[in-house]
């Protein structure tokens, strides 16, 4: 019996998987509820789980032979965004705080029955998978935090899928072997200090709006004139705070975002520049200001051999339709770029979408719906992928 026909076969597992992680969405590090589930169905599929950071790990197989032991890392996410839910899922998180708009409670579900599939199979194994199930993928300290606690250690490649929801029809599988597949990102804050004061009144307080103010549009500043217009550079503010009341000046004002680029020496004067920006600027308006990086990632860049002979194992799948599409790019970002930047190392996403009016929102769309006839396929390529490149 090969991969595909059993993942057909426990598909109302893995659905039930995604559904009970759709419903009980979590944001962040700490996901109790996810990790007690994932530890709960890892320990009735005959493995061990064990912490590891925030995150779960478990690890099949056995030394091959003549004592070299290969080991690969099949990675998931599993934490949800921190925004409501409009899908009209039966099953959608009711809390009105937390949805898995980005897929990654397919990620999680796939792999917990991918584990399943590769423990039926362990006595064939030619050496050890090993299975991370990472929190605060969406807010880029998942992986490191999983790193710091050891999920690398003995690793020889990892290997990890993503759902991609929209118009694309089911079965196409998408990859970039040795180009920069995603962009980095460095998260950041400015926390801007002013004097607060009554509004009639301004020439007595430092107003940290008025500077914050001018440090977004100096930012915006920075991609439109010191950019280089030929590689790829983009720079957000997703998050703009300050005050509680029309007739007060607050003390503080705060601006979050982001920075994403394709191009190292970009990033470095970016990031450079965002920190003199936040400097100088506060400091022409008399006020002061505090400069976080919240998450610096690098660019993702998969292996060139390791992603084209897990494209090739893709192509061994007897599934239906199962169509290669190489050199993928995105401007976002992913924090599997922290593992790939420390050992071989490819992310596929696999096609999630509808062709009717179900596909037209895409991910981090409170309205995105994602196609769960994806899950086999995501089920197969984990097991299949794995087991055969350790044959290789």
């Amino acid at each position: 019996m090969h991969f595909y026909q059993r993942a057909l076969e426990l598909n109302g597992e893995t659905l039930a998987h995604r559904r009970y992680l759709h419903e009980h969405a979590e944001v962040g590090l700490d996901m109790p509820l996810a990790r007690a589930y994932i530890t709960q169905k890892l320990e009735e599929y005959g493995l061990t789980p064990v912490p590891c950071g925030y995150g779960v790990t478990a690890a099949i197989g056995k030394p091959s032979e003549g004592g070299c032991e290969k080991t690969l890392l099949l990675r998931a996410d599993m934490d949800a965004l921190p925004m409501p839910e409009e899908s009209g899922e039966p099953f959608a998180c009711p809390t009105g705080r937390q949805a898995h708009a980005c897929g990654h409670d397919f990620h999680a579900a796939m792999l917990l029955t991918a584990a399943k599939l590769l423990k039926e199979r362990e006595p064939q194994l030619q050496g050890r998978v090993k299975f991370m199930f990472q929190p605060a993928e969406e807010t880029f300290e998942g992986s490191q935090n999983m790193i710091e606690n050891g999920v690398l250690e003995g690793v020889d490649a990892a290997l990890a899928f993503h759902v991609a929801p929209g118009k694309l029809p089911i079965g196409l599988f998408m990859y970039n072997a040795g180009g920069v597949m995603m962009n980095s990102v460095d998260g950041f804050r400015i926390t801007v200090q002013g004097k607060g004061g009554h509004g009639a009144y301004p020439n007595l307080s430092v107003d940290p709006i008025h500077a914050a103010v001018q440090i977004f549009a100096a930012l915006e500043g920075l991609i439109a004139r010191e950019a280089n217009p030929e590689k790829t550079c983009v720079l957000t503010v997703g998050k703009f705070h300050a005050g509680d009341a029309p007739n007060i000046i607050p003390d503080t004002a705060v601006l979050e975002g982001t920075l994403r680029t394709n191009d190292p020496e970009a990033r470095n004067l970016l990031t450079r520049r965002i920190a003199e920006v936040a400097e100088a600027i506060p400091a022409a308006c008399n006020a002061k200001a505090e400069l976080t990086w919240l998450s610096q990632v690098p660019p993702l860049v998969c292996d060139r051999a390791f992603t084209e002979q897990i494209a090739s194992c893709m192509l061994e799948l007897p599934i239906p339709g199962l169509t290669p599409y190489p050199g993928m790019q995105a401007n976002a970002s992913e924090d599997f770029a922290s593992v790939a930047a420390r050992l071989p190392s490819a992310l596929l996403y696999l096609s999630a979408g509808f062709a009717d009016e179900r596909g037209d929102y895409s991910a981090h769309n409170p309205k995105v719906r994602f196609n769960e006839e994806v899950c086999p396929i995501g089920v197969a390529a984990m097991a299949h992928c794995a087991a055969r490149w350790l044959e290789t």
